[in-house]
């Protein structure tokens, strides 16, 4: 197909999707998600074809959870099903809410979800340093009670509180890629590599296992648009910038950064690694790989992010 402007990857948090500690069910996070979708769709009205990810940090930790306190009564579920249970729910929600608001502005569009699933190394380092949140902010105590009972791994998060921090692997190979370009091609708004897809190692008969992980989303949603040469990639987030020396008196939004002096920052540890440090490392990866502008931005920003106006762009050099 002919693309007016070029193709968009748009990577959604799933942090977004739970907007306060007392709309964390279901119908709320559904609420938030047709709130993104609209602005997508504008975008998408506006000539930008577009491919959506997601992540599921908050989401796939309550589904642990409900398998945790079952735990008498059903056997548990692996985490690489949870991914999957989540790429399923959250898929549903956005083609759920893309119909309906495609019907209401009479567009000619459609949108499918794609359970994706994402190869990692099996001797990725991060076996050994669990590091991606997941799951809500607990208060300290409830988070140490936890990891003594249950064996996790808990850490404080930049968000404002303890969380389970699991094996966060870097992405090799997104498997589902060849149906993810054919089916964007030929048009439809395509929702992909939910969670940053479900880990699988690729053992010594060729055959996919899945294994107790984590991808970050950013890392895989770059991957994603480098290998569908996406003119655009987009992290959508809950700030419309990148600062340095964040919540510090000195702290620095920042419009425009080139590839060097993002490197030169994250090298500088300017950005956490449970938050901001995966964005700008995905942002870096699609710039190495051939990419054209990458923007973090907020939701309600991603029209003007897209025209320059609003985000942080990153780019190869500065103009």
């Amino acid at each position: 197909m002919t693309r007016e402007k070029g193709l968009a990857v748009i990577a959604v948090g799933g942090n977004s999707l739970v907007v306060s500690e007392d709309r964390q069910a279901i119908p709320d996070q559904y609420e938030a998600a047709v709130h993104t979708v609209k602005q997508i769709v504008d975008v998408i009205a506006s000539g930008w074809d577009v491919v959506i990810t997601h992540g599921s940090g908050p989401q796939i930790g309550y589904i642990l959870r409900r398998s945790e306190l079952a735990i008498e009564e059903i056997s548990p579920v692996p985490m690489d099903y949870a991914g999957a249970d989540i790429q399923g729910a959250l898929g549903y929600m956005f083609q759920r809410a893309l119909f309906n608001e495609f019907t209401m502005r009479d567009m000619d569009r459609r949108a499918i979800a794609i359970v994706t699933q994402v190869r990692v190394d099996v001797s990725d380092k991060a076996f050994n340093n669990p590091a991606k949140p997941i799951g809500p902010y607990l208060d300290e105590s409830v988070a140490k009670n936890r990891a003594a009972e249950m064996g996790w791994s808990v850490r404080e998060d930049a968000g404002g509180g303890w969380r389970r921090v699991v094996p966060s692997p870097k992405p090799q190979e997104i498997v589902e890629l060849e149906q993810i370009k054919f089916l964007s091609d030929a048009g439809y708004v395509v929702i992909a590599c939910g969670g940053g897809g479900i880990p699988v190692l690729q053992n010594e008969k060729n055959r996919l296992v899945g294994i107790e992980a984590v991808i970050d989303k950013d890392l895989a949603s770059a991957m994603l648009a480098t290998d569908l040469k996406a003119d655009r990639f987009v992290i959508s987030t809950d700030v419309d910038q990148v600062a340095l020396d964040f919540n510090t008196s000195g702290e620095r939004w920042l419009s425009q950064v080139s590839l060097d002096e993002a490197k030169r920052y994250h090298d500088e540890n300017q950005f956490d690694p449970g938050s901001m440090g995966p964005k700008v490392r995905a942002m870096i990866n699609y710039l190495e790989n051939g990419g054209s502008v990458g923007i973090v931005t907020s939701p309600d920003n991603l029209q003007r992010a897209l025209l320059g106006k609003a985000g942080t762009r990153f780019v190869v050099d500065q103009d």
